[in-house]
């Protein structure tokens, strides 16, 4: 049977479900089996609060997408997103004892687990899904690039840690579990995202990654090709949708086709319609450069933001966030890694976690970099799934 690879995101409003194959050639978009999609139940701002309801769209959406594709799902990789994740960060060190003092795979390993452990206080109720590696030293000496091979008497590691809430991720696990598939691996919804919507040049610029949702703004900012910042607020689209209704005293299915531009009135006034989606949008790219600023890169990422998810369509998004965060700015076409496949940014979570598990099989999570276009390098020791 031909090989196939299954992302779901599980989202506020919407659970998407992609099943994807691998091309005839490497350089190719995986082919798109199939496709599904429903209506979220059991939600609200990107957790489950409703087991037995969300395991109830994930099924609907995965019976859609398996019915497309004629093929019966029993594995499948997830996303984790929503308010519940975080990011820490922390050092380990190691002495080198063994092989004469030259690093090997297992010290970097070592020293990894020595950053989680030194986090622990901070990490109450907390599961890790990935642990990045931001820095590399020998003996206090920067690392540029590999540290494998080098001699010294002490190895250090500065680390991302990337967590989500223990109790959301095992509510999404059991939730899936439910629905009758076999969750095979997790990663972090904005890392899925970036898989297939940020270049390697983009990446190695520096770069933030913004998806506008139904009631979360998440971003993942990249630098030297590195994931170096996890930030999630608790602002979306549905908060312009709300303004909407308030300012026209309308019904939020109103305000919604108001908000995508299908204003049904006459009598509405469009450019205090316009005036509130803009305002909206200031205040969400206002958070963003204000985390940025926290991290000594505002208005110092040259490949700018590139916007996703369902709210990315919104008009003037992209202009807002360029006078705001003083940044060159562009809505995702996805990329080279879906040309062709015919989904749009929406899908972008769903279609980079089977990016994600073809890179697994092919290369192993310890070159996921490599195996994916634009890969990232400072990903071979670090990312890896957490599963009970």
């Amino acid at each position: 049977m031909r090989k196939f690879y299954t992302g779901i995101d599980i989202g506020t409003y919407h659970v998407k479900a992609v099943i994807a194959a691998p091309a005839e050639r490497p350089d190719l978009p995986m082919q798109i089996l199939g496709t599904g999609t429903s209506s979220s139940r059991g939600m609200r701002h990107g957790y489950i609060i409703d087991r037995a309801e969300a395991a109830k769209s994930i099924r609907e959406a995965l019976m859609r997408a398996s019915a497309a594709a004629k093929i019966q799902v029993k594995t499948a990789r997830i996303a984790v997103g929503g308010v519940g994740l975080d990011e820490v960060r922390s050092t380990g060190d190691v002495t080198l004892t063994q092989s004469g003092g030259i690093v090997q795979d297992r010290d970097i390993e070592r020293a990894m687990r020595e950053s989680e452990k030194r986090a622990s206080q901070k990490l109450t109720n907390r599961t890790v899904i990935h642990t990045i590696p931001l820095e590399y030293r020998v003996d206090g000496t920067k690392v540029l690039g590999r540290p494998q091979g080098l001699q010294g008497t002490k190895l250090s590691v500065d680390t991302l840690l990337i967590t989500m809430l223990s109790q959301h991720y095992d509510d999404l696990l059991e939730a899936t579990e439910t629905a009758g598939v076999e969750v095979e691996g997790v990663m972090a919804a904005p890392l899925a995202a970036a898989l297939v919507t940020l270049s390697k040049a983009q990446k190695t610029a520096g770069v933030v990654l913004a998806n506008i949702g139904s009631e979360t703004l998440s971003i993942i900012v990249f630098d030297n090709d590195t994931p170096v910042s996890v930030k999630v607020f608790p602002v979306g689209s549905n908060d312009i949708t709300n303004t909407i209704a308030l300012s026209f005293q309308i019904p939020l299915p109103e305000a919604e086709q108001m908000k995508r531009g299908a204003v049904t009135g006459s009598d509405v006034p469009q450019k205090k319609m316009e005036a509130i989606v803009t305002t909206r949008l200031k205040e969400m790219f206002t958070l963003i450069n204000a985390h940025l600023k926290t991290l000594g890169r505002q208005r110092l990422l040259p490949a700018g933001i590139v916007i996703t998810g369902g709210g990315s369509g919104l008009t003037g998004a992209s202009d807002v966030a360029r006078i705001i965060l003083k940044l060159p700015s562009q809505v995702s076409q996805i990329g080279q890694l879906t040309r062709g496949t015919g989904i749009d940014a929406a899908w972008a979570v769903a279609y980079g976690l089977c990016r994600w598990g073809f890179a697994d099989d092919t290369e192993g999570n310890h070159t996921l970099g490599e195996a994916l276009s634009g890969g990232w390098d400072s990903l071979k020791q670090g990312l890896r799934s957490l599963l009970p």
